[in-house]
């Protein structure tokens, strides 16, 4: 016997970032509970792994090749998913560069900063107003996801832009939790901990990294892709409907060691 509340069926996902990491551990599971999902992506060649594995999972599963920080490009894709689906239930803004050199901050370039804020902060703003005006309009409400970082909530040197575009999205995500919810629509951001992705592969390489933070971790392990799938079915489905305004911690228990 199954809980029907987390039957996704009828429903469709937006999942930026979704062809790699946790994206498409999102993603995997999203199809796999049975909901549309469109995942979006700027690398051909890992959008169309992403959605050879998603397909095997359901079949209608679709890609879209888009970088968000690009307003019309985040525009036309909604569109497309729109028509090609006729709705959208969850939006889950979850594209995101990492800090892009190793220099003080003092250092920094506007370039350099602007970089990360431009995908990290801008990309979610331009995503989650389209996704938004579409929900508003289906008048059935829907669910945010925003991906944030223990870097909003902990100090990470020489990753202040990083850090602040995560720390924005919590933000973002409270002020939303408030003023959608006259639309039934939830948002809620998750922090992941430390998670064996592209983004974290250089440092996780670095033994002097591995010997630092492995033991800080009470689960003794990297987080993977898999391990956020079900709080990605949770947020969408229906058991959800009262949850909002939330910050979920998925890191071993990191944050509190």
């Amino acid at each position: 016997m199954t809980y029907d509340r987390f039957d996704l069926s009828g429903k469709t996902a937006v999942i930026t970032g979704g062809n790699g990491g946790i994206g498409l551990g999102f993603a995997r599971a999203i199809a796999a509970a049975g909901a549309d999902v469109s995942i979006w992506g700027t690398n051909p060649d890992k959008n169309a792994a992403a959605l050879a594995e998603l397909q095997a999972l359901n079949p209608s599963a679709s890609v879209l090749l888009c970088d968000v920080s690009n307003e019309d490009a985040v525009e036309e894709s909604m569109a497309r998913v729109i028509d090609r689906y006729g709705r959208i239930d969850a939006c889950f803004p979850n594209a995101g560069i990492g800090s892009q050199n190793q220099k003080p901050f003092f250092e920094h370039s506007s370039e350099d900063w602007f970089k990360v804020i431009d995908v990290n902060l801008h990309g979610v703003f331009f995503t989650l107003r389209a996704a938004t005006r579409q929900m508003v309009k289906q008048g059935e409400g829907g669910s945010l996801i925003l991906t944030s970082s223990g870097t909003a909530i902990q100090g990470a040197p020489k990753a202040e832009a990083y850090a602040s575009t995560k720390g924005g999205m919590i933000a973002m995500m409270m002020s939303l939790s408030v003023e959608m919810a006259r639309y039934k629509i939830t948002a809620n951001a998750v922090v992941p901990g430390w998670v064996e992705t592209a983004m974290t592969e250089r440092a996780f390489g670095w033994k002097k990294f591995v010997d630092a933070v492995i033991p800080r971790i009470p689960m003794r392990r990297w987080g993977q892709p898999d391990d956020f799938g079900a709080i990605a079915v949770y947020l969408m489905s229906d058991a959800s409907r009262w949850h909002t305004g939330d910050v979920i911690k998925i890191d071993g228990g990191f944050s509190i060691f």
